[in-house]
């Protein structure tokens, strides 16, 4: 057992109050905002400790929203991403409000479903210098961006490259309606008529929807 401060012991868990779910080490967890406007903080318990007076404290790793970190949000991240940071704190148990899951990234394109408390992680992030672990994915599409869940992307028959509709110049409804896609360099490749715009005839490419069931 890990050394604890005089007065102080490490516990196996904690019942969130008011509720009959349990916490224990390694369980994500939603904390109070200060700020009652604010979403609550996400974070990963790391250690429960209780003294004699019946106080409960988290050891807790945080993770941080893509608009909280120096980078800001950019047009790949899900709206349901968290980077986990290297930052650790002790908080109060009592700001605990539930509990989420932090999907890998691969594990949460999978889910039929997306509830409340599904969130997914794929970087590490070092608050005192912005730098995430791994510093590259793979780039898909003309625009060259990181992958992200909540769009619907199309994958080309012939090269297998994913791509987003409006990079094809299409709608997201003319999408929806193609039984096949080829990208335009396949399509040049395919038929020297077809240089220019995409060809969205339904014989000329299949349709495969990157996006999740809500």
């Amino acid at each position: 057992m890990a050394k604890t401060k005089p007065g102080k012991k490490d516990l196996a868990s904690y019942t969130i109050k008011g509720t009959n779910k349990i916490v224990t080490p390694g369980d994500c967890v939603l904390l109070r905002a200060a700020d009652s406007d604010k979403a609550p903080y996400v974070a990963r318990v790391e250690k429960i400790e209780g003294d004699h007076r019946n106080n409960v404290k988290v050891k807790v790793r945080w993770y941080y929203r893509p608009e909280e970190s120096l980078g800001g949000r950019r047009p790949f991240h899900g709206v349901k991403e968290l980077f986990l940071s290297d930052h650790y704190d002790f908080q109060s148990a009592h700001t605990i409000e539930g509990k989420c899951v932090v999907h890998s990234f691969k594990n949460y394109t999978k889910l039929e479903n997306v509830g409340n408390e599904d969130y997914f992680c794929r970087f590490e992030y070092k608050a005192a210098t912005g730098g995430f672990t791994p510093d590259r994915v793979a780039v898909y599409c003309k625009c060259e961006m990181p992958y992200n869940p909540d769009d619907l992307m199309v994958q080309c028959e012939a090269c297998k490259d994913w791509f987003h509709p409006a990079c094809m110049g299409m709608t997201i409804d003319d999408a929806k309606k193609l039984e096949q896609f080829l990208c335009s360099e396949c399509t040049s490749d395919d038929d020297d008529d077809a240089k220019g715009p995409l060809n969205l005839s339904p014989a000329k490419a299949k349709l495969e929807s990157k996006r999740r069931k809500r």
